[in-house]
């Protein structure tokens, strides 16, 4: 892991209502987007984190450990009246971050609570739930998971703990589960993590989204309507995108990465480019747009556009190799894009991007 530089945290005045003694219910972020809890747990005081998570190029580092608690809290940030975000790490998975390398966030309504994504392991899991239990003692009613890969997904099992909870994922998650792939990734994460993979169990849905393309699924819990899109398979087996409708606030997943090179390895780059103008185009006035990976956004939504952009050009460069003849492995050499190197995970994800890529271009000609 490339090392954080240090970040002072401002103070941020945070108006609290005592409900019961277990339980606090946030009444208001002193500005949008605010850092509201550093959490809790042995790392707490390492946390380097940015003071805000809209429109922010600073980044999170945050230590956990495996002696930390199922209950112990995580830091949490305040986007929107109601609507709170996990800023997860950047970087791969390691010891230190210990799975959580990808956001989630949680809605809360009049009549409960909707969670976008579960994080990495059931023990993140649990720390998502003592997470919102801390901020509300409404209950939680939905998980929505937005795709298969296992920093969004894992965290499930410890959902199922929870009374009355609506587990909603892509039908295409049932597929991933039957693959090599999810064994492997099971395997690995379990023995990377073993204390933190306790309890893990394949993911089992209550509604499993069949829509056709850029169809929304719709559901109303307390005041508040939400819309949840098939949006195929451009990062994985299936993803989704869920749209908070009053708020005009989008959860986009990894159809967009914001502050990383994006990850390509199980998906289709063609439906990537269709799904982002479609997002660009179907929600061209949102008030904000929230990733899998990286900062919240504003309007223009540079993050679309710049990830686009990069498999635009892998593409092209791509396509242009395989029709002079170009071997895979020569192929891959010649890929680097040097504009994107400065990049996060670049060194990481790239190379095998530009394989990925390459296969798909080579079966474009025969379609």
């Amino acid at each position: 892991m490339q090392p954080f530089p240090s970040i002072v945290l401002r103070t941020i005045t945070v108006m609290l209502c005592i409900i019961s003694p277990a339980t606090i219910t946030l009444a208001s972020a002193a500005t949008p987007g605010a850092l509201i809890s550093r959490g809790s747990g042995a790392g707490t005081e390492q946390h380097q984190l940015p003071a805000n998570a809209i429109d922010n190029q600073a980044l999170p580092h945050t230590a956990l450990h495996d002696s930390d608690k199922t209950n112990d809290r995580l830091p949490v940030y305040q986007l929107a009246n109601n609507t709170y975000f996990l800023y997860g790490n950047i970087a791969q998975i390691d010891d230190e971050n210990r799975g959580w390398n990808g956001n989630a966030g949680f809605i809360i309504t009049q009549d409960g609570v909707v969670v976008i994504d579960a994080l990495g392991t059931p023990k993140l899991g649990q720390r998502l739930i003592a997470t919102i239990k801390n901020i509300t003692d409404k209950p939680i009613r939905y998980l929505i998971i937005t795709h298969n890969h296992p920093d969004h997904a894992y965290g499930a099992s410890a959902f199922r703990s929870v009374d009355g909870v609506h587990i909603i994922a892509h039908a295409a998650i049932m597929e991933y589960m039957n693959s090599q792939t999810y064994q492997e990734s099971v395997a690995y994460r379990r023995e990377l993590l073993k204390n933190d993979m306790q309890g893990f169990e394949d993911i089992q849905p209550d509604t499993l989204i069949r829509n056709k393309p850029f169809e929304a699924h719709r559901f109303k819990l307390g005041q508040q309507n939400f819309a949840i899109y098939n949006v195929g398979n451009h990062h994985s087996h299936g993803d989704l995108v869920v749209h908070q409708v009053e708020q005009n606030i989008v959860w986009i997943s990894d159809l967009a990465f914001n502050q990383r090179t994006t990850y390509m390895g199980d998906g289709n780059s063609k439906q990537a480019i269709t799904a982002q103008d479609w997002l660009l185009e179907k929600f061209s006035n949102a008030r904000l747009m929230i990733p899998g990976h990286g900062s919240a956004q504003t309007l223009p939504f540079p993050m679309v556009k710049k990830t686009r952009a990069y498999i635009q050009q892998l593409r092209n460069k791509m396509g242009k190799l395989v029709d002079e003849g170009v071997g895979l492995y020569d192929a891959v050499k010649q890929a680097d894009l040097q504009e994107w190197q400065n990049t996060r995970l670049y060194e990481q994800n790239h190379r095998a991007n530009a394989n990925f890529v390459y296969r798909e271009m080579e079966r474009e000609l025969f379609e």
